[in-house]
């Protein structure tokens, strides 16, 4: 007796958990280090989940950070968004926050998805199709940043809010910590592409986060030009004070 095929869902966290193994393969076989560990697992995990994409799903659409991107994809209602690694960085630095994104957009919007984080507790995978309720969230809002770079914004709107910036590596690794309770907003605006957002957008909304622009307006994907700037992920009852302040920020430039 067959197997009945895959749900959209089943397919994004399994390829992201398997992309997530394969990976620490990469890193646990001493063969690389640094930039080339970071190169040599974008590579091996792109080739793996676009080869298994095209088997599993032949007419959808694809776009990924590591492969040549294909003009096709905007004729596609449904187009697959993936980053082989999101955090190549902390990936080569042998850190945990790092993610495998696995996104599929319909009609322009981050429908279904999966964000693995290999690194995490022996491996964690969190997908739209398998919701858990919020954490409670704490007293002061905690705030997402880069850990280099934090944006200005975000620095800016915490300190109105009286909150705490928390630094952490890939865009995946921050959304997934609001979702999983470790945080309660990420605000972005230091430049980022179709593939870092889809996959964690998908599964922060089904989660029942707040998720857009830091203008308020919605998140669109497969567009000709995949760069993508700024986001904000957070817990509903923070949005509109966060995104009032953004725009106070703005009118005051």
């Amino acid at each position: 007796m067959s197997k009945a095929p895959m749900t959209d869902a089943e397919l994004a966290s399994h390829l992201a958990e398997v992309a997530g193994r394969i990976l620490i393969e990469v890193r646990d076989s001493g063969a690389f280090e640094g930039k080339a560990l970071g190169k040599a697992g974008d590579a091996t995990a792109n080739e793996f989940l676009v080869h298994a994409l095209k088997a599993q799903r032949p007419e959808d659409g694809l776009l990924s950070e590591e492969e040549k991107d294909d003009a096709e994809r905007l004729k596609m209602e449904r187009v697959w968004i993936i980053d082989p690694v999101d955090g190549t960085r902390e990936y080569g630095e042998q850190r945990s926050d790092w993610a495998v994104h696995v996104g599929l957009s319909i009609g322009g919007v981050a429908t279904i998805g999966a964000v693995a984080l290999p690194g995490l507790d022996g491996g964690t995978v969190m997908r739209t199709d398998q919701i858990h309720e919020l954490p409670k969230p704490a007293s002061a809002p905690r705030f997402l940043v880069s850990r280099t770079r934090p944006a200005k914004e975000a620095v800016a709107v915490s300190e109105a809010m009286g909150g705490e910036l928390v630094g952490m590596g890939s865009a995946g690794a921050k959304a997934m910590a609001v979702v999983r309770g470790d945080a309660e907003i990420y605000l972005h605006s230091g430049g980022q592409y179709e593939w870092d957002s889809c996959a964690p957008v998908a599964v922060a909304a089904a989660h029942g986060l707040h998720c857009s622009r830091i203008d308020g307006s919605p998140i669109r994907y497969n567009r000709a030009d995949p760069y993508l700037p700024d986001l904000l992920i957070c817990r509903p009852e923070y949005a509109e004070r966060v995104l009032e302040l953004v725009a106070g920020l703005d009118a005051s430039d």
